[in-house]
């Protein structure tokens, strides 16, 4: 029995299928739905609406329409009266969260050859929505979630956002001591040294020292990491580790990290 192999069209239509999303998804952030409503509209009165050029608004309607997404006739488009609660702002029917939030997704997967090559999360491309962009897109996975219906999808964990100005701080932490302590640097915000960021000796001082300690302390101690951010306020403590990760921090603090977790795991085996 001879196996099915992908044909030459079939692999081309492939590399097209981000063509619809992307005529959609553009659409969503334009809110040409919600503009049009139930009304008929030119691609000049609407571009001069959304403040967009009027040959490429026209375009984008033309190949909507041929979508179905839209009506086309005698110049003048509409909005199908059976799509309008599924494509417009605020109806209880409305997709267009999960379109949006799509959006903000194909834009991370577009840039999928740079993250292979480079190992960790590409830089963020905004959307022409601004930051009113990542709010949507929140509220899209809440609501949706939420219409799943089992509690499990009702329950969300929500961590405020501090702005760490591209560091942050990891801590060590082995028994009643801060033993060292580096920087890490990414114009993401993830900083994490095994996703891209950059380590650099920080170093340990008095009240680095009291803070990491401190936070070691309140859930049990012994040998821990302590993730922490520098605030206008002072030191503020986001996570703690209890595995955690030394590789790019013995050479980088001068600090025999594993030695002196050995050190400490005997000292309480000897009681």
């Amino acid at each position: 029995m001879s196996e099915s192999r992908l044909e030459r069209q079939q692999i081309l239509d492939m590399a097209a299928s981000y063509r619809p999303a992307c005529l959609l998804g553009a659409a969503a952030e334009l809110d040409v739905f919600t503009r049009i409503g139930g009304r008929s509209v030119s691609a000049d009165g609407l571009a001069g609406e959304l403040e967009a050029d009027p040959r490429a608004l026209a375009i984008l309607l033309d190949a909507l329409a041929a979508l179905g997404l839209l009506e086309k006739a005698e110049g003048r488009y509409t909005v199908p009266a059976e799509l309008r609660p599924l494509l417009a702002a605020g109806t209880p029917e409305t997709v267009l969260p999960m379109v949006l939030h799509s959006m903000n997704v194909l834009r991370g997967w577009a840039q999928l050859a740079w993250v292979v090559k480079a190992g960790f999360p590409a830089p963020r491309t905004a959307s022409i929505r601004g930051p009113q962009a990542d709010r949507d897109a929140a509220e899209a996975i809440l609501e949706h979630k939420e219409i799943l219906g089992s509690y499990h999808h009702s329950i969300f964990y929500i961590q405020e956002y501090v702005e760490k100005h591209g560091r942050d701080i990891r801590s060590f932490v082995v028994g009643d001591h801060c033993i060292c302590a580096i920087y890490r640097e990414s114009p993401h915000w993830i900083t994490n040294t095994a996703r891209g960021g950059k380590a650099s000796n920080c170093p340990v001082t008095e009240a680095l020292h009291d803070i990491s300690v401190r936070a070691a302390k309140a859930v049990g101690g012994g040998v821990v990491a302590i993730d922490i951010f520098e605030t206008p306020e002072g030191f503020s403590v986001n996570e703690v580790n209890y595995t955690m990760e030394v590789r790019n921090s013995i050479d980088t603090t001068g600090v025999d990290i594993p030695a002196k977790v050995v050190d400490y795991v005997l000292g309480v085996a000897r009681g």
